[in-house]
């Protein structure tokens, strides 16, 4: 494809897609590794080809730092992300049995609230019968006085 700008652009990006014979000096003649490792568990694991049994704290891309007025070499490492830690798996543990807890209380109340609407139904009916008595039992009387 044909491209056309003028001077007044500062930038220009460019992908290269295929290398030519010669190298080009400063762009394709030098490797620039990447600056930072991966910080996720996941990834870690990818990059190292990793199991799941296998400690990925130990395998973090650490970045060496300067040594400052004649201390120790010292070297910065990103905290990981979603790393299963014990305090991870008992928060877990925590919320599904809450969860159980919530469900099962809900159910109790459930059972209580279909016990007293039974309970309350029978005594409507009761109530309904013992009327009907008194009534039928009225009648007979007058039935029997006339």
């Amino acid at each position: 494809t044909q491209s056309t700008w003028d001077g007044n652009l500062s930038v220009l990006n460019l992908v290269i897609v295929k290398k030519g014979e010669a190298e080009i000096p400063g762009l394709t003649d030098v490797s620039v590794p990447k600056k930072l490792g991966p910080k996720r568990a996941s990834k870690i694991r990818k990059l190292f080809q990793l199991n799941k049994e296998d400690d990925v704290r130990k395998y973090v891309v650490r970045k060496p730092l300067a040594e400052k007025d004649g201390k120790k070499a010292r070297t910065k490492a990103p905290k990981i992300q979603r790393l299963v830690t014990p305090i991870v798996l008992q928060r877990k543990r925590h919320r599904a049995a809450l969860k159980r807890r919530r469900a099962q209380a809900q159910q109790e109340a459930r059972n209580a609230y279909s016990n007293l609407l039974s309970q309350r139904y029978k005594e409507r009916v009761e109530k309904k019968q013992a009327r009907k008595r008194t009534r039928s039992a009225s009648l007979h009387e007058s039935k029997s006085v006339a």
